[in-house]
């Protein structure tokens, strides 16, 4: 496992079980910086000891805190028939990592973070997590995308492993479309 996937895991377990205590969905105000770090930091401890990620986890927890209504709002608009109170908490912080990637974070191309996220989705998630958040993530980066950028990488489907739909190169995003 790479150090950013195993910072990307800690990431989501940690949103998970914060949100799983202190639903996020039904009031976003329950977002504790400093005790959701904390709880990071012991995370950490025990799922990677001695593992030092140069700080990714907490800059993901933090940009995804930060971003919150916004990343949900995108998440609200990509998946109208799912109110984001009724996706799965794993699914649901799953793509708030990966939606969190792909629109405000700079460090990875967004056919990392999308595929991150479909892996993140097919590890913990159901049988259709995978698929589902491919198809999110995958609606909000051809929005994202100026047509003009298309080129030869691929976006990996959850349901098979192969790869299937073309992908553009990651673009700044048109927040008016939000």
């Amino acid at each position: 496992m790479s150090n950013r996937h195993l910072s990307r895991t800690v990431a989501m377990q940690t949103l998970y079980e914060w949100d799983f205590s202190h639903p996020l969905a039904t009031d976003p105000t329950n977002c504790n910086e400093q005790a959701l770090l904390a709880l990071a930091e012991r995370n950490l401890k025990e799922f990677a000891p001695e593992f030092d990620d140069q700080g990714f986890v907490q800059s993901l927890i933090v940009g995804v805190l930060t971003h919150l209504s916004e990343i949900d709002h995108y998440i609200e608009r990509y998946a109208p028939e799912w109110p984001i109170e009724q996706i799965t908490i794993i699914d649901r912080n799953v793509l708030r990592l990966g939606v969190f990637e792909l629109i405000f974070g700079n460090e990875v191309p967004a056919k990392v973070a999308i595929n991150e996220a479909i892996e993140l989705a097919k590890t913990f998630g159901g049988e259709s997590s995978g698929r589902f958040v491919n198809g999110v993530l995958g609606a909000i980066y051809k929005d994202i995308s100026p047509p003009s950028a298309t080129e030869d990488v691929l976006v990996q489907t959850a349901a098979s492993g192969s790869a299937q739909t073309p992908a553009p190169k990651k673009s700044k995003p048109d927040k008016s479309k939000v």
